[in-house]
């Protein structure tokens, strides 16, 4: 393991929040592509009724 010193706490809670924020940045792609699929489905068969 790394000797960090007296700036383990900093460095391990910024490693600690960059991983969560890329966490979470991932989940709400994810989230917000899973919603667009359905809209675009959605909006796809009303226009096929449509035409």
């Amino acid at each position: 393991m790394m000797d960090l010193g007296k700036y383990a706490g900093t460095v391990l809670s910024a490693y600690g929040a960059a991983i969560v924020l890329l966490v979470a940045l991932v989940v709400v792609s994810l989230w917000q592509g899973a919603k667009m699929k359905r809209r675009l489905a959605e909006i796809e068969g009303r226009l096929a009724k449509g035409a």
